[in-house]
């Protein structure tokens, strides 16, 4: 006999788990628990003639080869069963540790087990009667709350439309879900609320509610929410002693709490928000005081204003006027700002008080006289829970911080939302960053990062790696390009650092960036220096120039990158080492593989960040996300505004990567190109010879073939690829356009002027002599670019024997064996040893005295006579 049944006091969950199963599994008997709560007694009683359950005394007698128990994972044995029956225990609670050998776990934390036997049936096309799908609808949101418990998932959600698709009746779903307490649930309710006592633990607020009963109550669990709507406590124990045992009813509100764990010493299982456990033969005060202890040691601690707080935030005296004001917010887009006096607050200024008094004409008024003044600061050592309590209380965005009376910092509401976000680092993760960190980078370089990290903290200043590094690092290929910020005076910090490894420093204080110069020998994987940059804001005051910068805080200094994923940082201080800080979701776009800037003005303020977004996009096989894009195409005319400098070297960064073409050809697919110069363009032709020339490259690498032992850069090489269509004229434009230097330039017009005499180069037959007086005249690095720009077979033949024999080719004698013949000397030596090289590589002469006559000859012949 195969059985599927379920724990005792069911609930909707339970007998909606056990008709799904029973459409699953149709061979098996459907047992009814022998104790049922008071709404599935009426249910059964209304409906039991449309559903397959059959109860306890009703099973025929038999042995019970399988039992199938759903939302639970043991159940007390059932009349038949035995040590061998196989269990197979299907439960949306996490998978019991003490499950025997005999029983097989399926599962998964979803808000109700019905919902993961929904799908089952989804899967596998079976649909259930209108009454069997109001039950299953029942069943899940009674133990999701009608889809609004913190435990929902999508899944639920998906599983009760189906649900609903299916014909299930909400008018059954309603009665069954609103059932008005009965007499003795009300006389229950009113002694757990004199019974509630609240216990403030680690800044959360618990409330346990312990009664001992006289008889049996039904759904004990619906009276539970009834506290937690009138306490509002971060989490709540229902506790009722009857009969020698304590049933025990948790739920919490916050991530902060797991109320499974604190029941799990006990007994008890669960879910993080919804828990549930019997104690047997313990005292209802014993159970209280170790749930006590479990839940100090449990509960998450708070976490602390100084651990998400902004410094060196933007501030304005009290006698800045309220226009002045305007205009700070408009060019920093705050929505408040903290008003100090020296080092005191004073108050808050709010731009909703700014609006109000321009509109009333005030804007010459100093902001002493609209500030916020109430009670609205922290200390950094309060829990972020104050904040919030404040934001709501007064209906501010931004609290700000003082310490011994002193204004140090604030909090918004966006570190707030942050904070709370899914992506919020943990313990683990920070782990996880401090292994990657000793893993990839060298161990003399992680000991030097550690030695700057102490020397910031001694001095009170949070240090940072940032940006590039962060991204790389994730992705399992960490460079030693480290890019450091501090909170706090860059210079001063290296100046320290460097009294400490004897290096040392440069600085640049308008951008308030030091360097520390390494000296001496320097381990592998060590760069000569480290760069240090103090945490700063950027402002545009137009379009596509360069920006303004100010100091600022980690978190403003990361806003002002240009993608997401280049705006994660690792703090090394001490207490919060391997911490990765993503206030703007860079992590998710990092796996979800998207480039994607932080806000719509990005590439109005830099437009140069149009070629960056292609690069990073075609170096890392990631996407542009689909906003971005837009942007970038609406952006693209201010490309002509930015100076050629930055628009070479963005150019030039493109080219060094390993793959440029990929780049260009979706710089050309945006229109963009262009944008840098009308005739610039890119096909699929362009990147088959960007390709060529790489192999060729390596290959001339490879063999020792270089031309004149050199091997060419392939920046210019590819540049030269990039412009070689165009005419005298456009190469001149573009080479003013970026602002090439004369080398480059020259090199340009070089490969413009090479490809000209490639008419005379695929003529059928050519003297050595004539191949060699074609390509001489041209830079060993031209020709090698000619080599990938022509597409004749018979000029590629040419250069190639120039380069391996005609350019080998000089004459053995000399201007000494020309003078001792009595020539005098001048420009006629030049002719003459020319003269004997083409008769050297046309083959007419060999050996030195077939040179020394030729030689004799020209001279007599270029004699003056008499």
């Amino acid at each position: 006999m195969k059985i599927i049944t379920s724990h005792e006091r069911a609930d909707m969950d339970a007998l909606a788990s056990m008709y799904a199963a029973s459409l699953l599994f149709p061979q098996h008997a459907v047992v009814l628990p022998q104790n049922l709560n008071r709404n599935l007694r009426d249910f059964v009683a209304l409906y039991g003639d449309q559903l397959p359950f059959v109860e306890r005394r009703n099973l025929q007698r038999g042995t019970v080869e399988e039992a199938i128990l759903v939302d639970t994972q043991a159940i007390a044995p059932l009349r038949g069963m035995h040590h061998q029956t196989r269990i197979l225990a299907i439960d949306h609670h996490g998978r019991n540790e003490t499950l025997s050998a005999e029983t097989t776990y399926q599962g998964e934390p979803l808000g109700a087990t019905t919902s993961l036997l929904v799908e089952r049936l989804m899967a596998q096309e079976l649909h259930p009667s209108r009454i069997g799908a109001s039950l299953m609808l029942i069943g899940i949101y009674e133990d999701t709350g009608a889809l609004t418990y913190l435990t929902t998932t999508a899944r639920d959600a998906r599983a009760a439309a189906w649900l609903l698709d299916q014909g299930a009746d909400l008018e059954i779903a309603a009665e069954f879900l609103r059932r008005p307490l009965s007499d003795l649930q009300r006389r229950t309710l009113a002694s757990l609320v004199d019974a509630a006592t609240i216990h403030h633990i680690l800044d959360r607020t618990v409330c346990i509610a312990a009664i001992v009963l006289d008889q049996y109550v039904d759904e004990l669990s619906s009276l539970i929410h009834e506290l937690l709507d009138l306490y509002d406590p971060d989490a709540c124990v229902l506790l009722a002693e009857y009969q020698g045992s304590v049933q025990m009813i948790a739920r919490s509100v916050t991530d902060a709490i797991d109320v499974a764990e604190v029941l799990r010493p006990l007994g008890g299982g669960g879910h993080s928000k919804a828990a549930a456990g019997r104690a047997e033969n313990v005292a209802l005060n014993t159970v209280i005081a170790q749930l006590l202890e479990q839940f100090r040691a449990n509960i998450r601690p708070p976490v602390r204003v100084r651990e998400i707080m902004s410094i060196n935030v933007h501030t304005l005296s009290g006698d800045m006027t309220v226009q002045g004001a305007a205009q700070l917010m408009r060019r920093y887009g705050h929505e408040g700002f903290p008003v100090v006096q020296g080092d005191q607050l004073i108050g808050m200024l709010t731009r909703s008080d700014v609006d109000r008094a321009l509109h009333h004409q005030r804007g010459d008024s100093s902001v002493r006289t609209i500030l916020y003044t109430g009670p609205v600061a922290v200390s950094p050592d309060a829990s972020v829970n104050r904040v919030q309590e404040i934001m709501l209380e007064h209906g501010l965005g931004q609290v700000p911080v003082v310490e011994d009376g002193a204004f140090v910092g604030i909090v918004t509401r966006t570190d707030l939302i942050k904070l709370y976000s899914p992506a919020t680092a943990t313990g683990s993760q920070a782990e996880a960053v401090r292994t990657r960190l000793a893993q990839d980078l060298p161990e003399e370089l992680n000991a030097l990062l550690l030695q700057a990290r102490d020397a910031a903290n001694d001095l009170g200043y949070s240090l940072y790696v940032v940006g590039g590094f962060v991204r790389d690092l994730l992705l399992h290929h960490a460079t030693p390009d480290l890019d450091l910020v501090v909170e706090g005076d860059a210079e001063r910090l290296a100046r320290r650092l460097a009294a400490r490894v004897q290096g040392q420093v440069r600085t640049h204080a308008r951008f308030g960036t030091a360097k520390v110069l390494l000296t001496g020998a320097l381990p592998a994987g060590v760069p000569p220096s480290l760069d240090f940059v103090t945490a700063r804001t950027e402002f545009y005051e137009s379009p596509t120039v360069l920006p303004q910068v100010e100091r600022s805080s980690i978190k403003q200094d990361l806003y002002r990158r240009d993608f997401t994923i280049n705006t994660m940082a690792i703090c090394l201080d001490r207490e919060r080492f391997g911490e990765l800080l993503d206030y703007y979701g860079g992590l998710r776009d990092l796996e979800e593989r998207r480039i994607r800037v932080l806000h719509n003005l990005s590439f109005v303020e830099d437009p140069t960040r149009i070629l960056r977004a292609v690069r990073f996009e075609q170096r890392l096989g990631f996407e542009i996300e689909s906003r971005t894009y837009g942007l970038m195409q609406d952006a693209l005319d201010l490309l002509e505004n930015v100076s050629g400098e930055r628009l070479r070297n963005e150019l030039f960064l493109i080219l060094r990567e390993q793959e440029p073409e990929k780049s260009l050809q979706r710089l050309d697919q945006l229109g963009a190109l262009a944008r840098i110069h009308p005739s610039l363009r890119f096909n699929s032709d362009l990147g088959e010879r960007f390709a060529r020339l790489r192999l060729h490259r390596a290959e001339l690498a490879r063999n020792g073939d270089a031309p004149q032992g050199e091997i060419p850069e392939l920046r210019r090489s590819y540049l030269a690829l990039l412009s070689g269509h165009l005419s005298a004229e456009e190469l001149a434009a573009l080479a003013h356009r970026l602002r090439l230097t004369n080398d480059d330039a020259a090199f340009l017009r070089q490969v413009v002027q090479l490809q000209m005499v490639t008419a005379s180069l695929v003529a059928e037959r050519m003297l050595p002599s004539s191949i060699y007086a074609e390509l001489h005249p041209f830079s060993a690095e031209a020709r090698f670019v000619l080599l990938v720009l022509t597409d004749s077979a018979r000029v590629r033949e040419r250069v190639t024997c120039y380069e391996k024999e005609l350019a080998r080719v000089s004459p053995a004698l000399t201007g000494n064996d020309l003078k001792a013949m009595g020539v005098p000397p001048g420009p006629v030596y030049r002719v003459i040893l020319d003269r004997v090289r083409d008769a050297l590589l046309d083959h007419q002469i060999s050996s030195i005295e077939e040179q020394l006559a030729l030689a004799r000859a020209l001279a007599d012949a270029a004699a003056p006579t008499h």
